[in-house]
């Protein structure tokens, strides 16, 4: 059963309506990049959850990996481009909650097309921000790439200094959105692994087990740089964790990620070794363009509680699973 109540206007003349199932909260729920990486491991939750959900997403990797939940009746699903400010304008409204994740992800990425990193990450973020309304609350997906090199470990309170494009484009959309008078929370995730229904093979634990798997060698460069790691599964409860935990965690940043995940490339290319049979080469002549090089601290969000419950060493074992049997094909070679 269905109930809708409505409480009075607040101070700023919002008239918010709440609704329960059999006296459990649901939320209207905008999820932009609902599609991808995170956003096909996080809609299932809320699913679950009772919740009401839209994906709001340009599908530029396909539909495919929405096929497992797509039938769910609070599902709806909406092709559209964060650029579009009239159609975000539509799917924001009359929504709860913003969890926006529509982005051009990662340094290569964003360097492949930076008028298109700047357009969907920056323009897209402020269309966003420029269609949400009083007493709506706004989830923000940042980066621990916003840090760049730091001497020690970074805190939320280390200043950042983004080396890369992807990193100052984030940098950018967490400044515009400290602007506003909005209700928010911005999250800067550590580098995220593991398996998803829209599977990823750029980031660095993923490409390294495939090149592991399939290639028996792992070429490292400059395999001192830090990095710190977080589990796709990990990095997707965190947002029904915020929903709980709102009132503590409203007009904040965080660091989301595990103290144990912090390692060197090449001790994360070693736990791999652990598990599979490969050489490992590390090159003396070259840099890795992407110069990130940082620890970080996760204590702020630990105090609240939350915990990341998959390791690196779970995460590989899970990565060796599905990546033994996905292999690439490049369709321009005969081997």
């Amino acid at each position: 059963m269905y109930l809708g109540a409505v409480q009075p206007p607040d101070a700023t003349g919002t008239v918010k309506r709440t609704h329960t199932i059999r006296g459990i909260l649901v939320e209207k729920i905008l999820v932009t990049g609902g599609a991808g990486y995170i956003g096909t491991i996080l809609v299932p939750e809320l699913l679950a959850r009772g919740h009401h959900v839209t994906i709001y997403d340009n599908f530029m990797y396909g539909a495919s990996a929405l096929l497992g939940f797509s039938a769910h009746p609070n599902l709806e699903i909406v092709a559209g481009d964060v650029r579009d400010p009239e159609k975000v304008r539509d799917a924001v409204r009359g929504k709860d909650w913003v969890m926006h994740l529509a982005a051009i992800v990662g340094y290569p990425a964003c360097a492949a097309d930076p008028v298109r990193a700047n357009t969907v990450n920056v323009d897209g973020t402020r269309n966003v921000i420029d269609a949400m309304q009083p007493g709506q609350k706004l989830m923000y997906a940042s980066t621990g790439s916003t840090y760049g090199k730091v001497l020690g470990i970074a805190t939320e309170e280390t200043p950042i200094n983004p080396l890369t494009l992807y990193g100052r484009n984030k940098r950018d959309c967490e400044d515009l959105i400290k602007q506003t008078d909005l209700d928010f929370v911005l999250f800067r995730f550590a580098t995220v692994f593991g398996s998803s229904p829209r599977m990823r093979l750029d980031l660095l634990i993923n490409d390294f087990t495939y090149q592991a798997l399939h290639n028996k060698q792992i070429v490292l460069f400059e395999g001192h740089f830090r990095r710190t790691f977080l589990h796709s599964r990990d990095a997707a409860a965190i947002y029904p964790f915020a929903i709980e935990n709102w009132e503590r965690m409203a007009g904040e940043t965080y660091n989301v990620g595990d103290e144990s995940m912090n390692y060197t490339k090449k001790e994360a290319a070693l736990a791999i070794r652990e598990k599979l049979d490969y050489y490992l080469h590390e090159a003396d002549i070259g840099t890795d363009p992407d110069a990130r090089d940082y620890e970080v601290d996760y204590s702020k969000l630990k105090a609240l509680r939350y915990r990341a419950q998959i390791d690196l060493s779970a995460g590989i074992d899970e990565l060796i699973k599905i990546l033994s049997v996905l292999k690439v094909h490049n369709p321009l070679r005969n081997a």
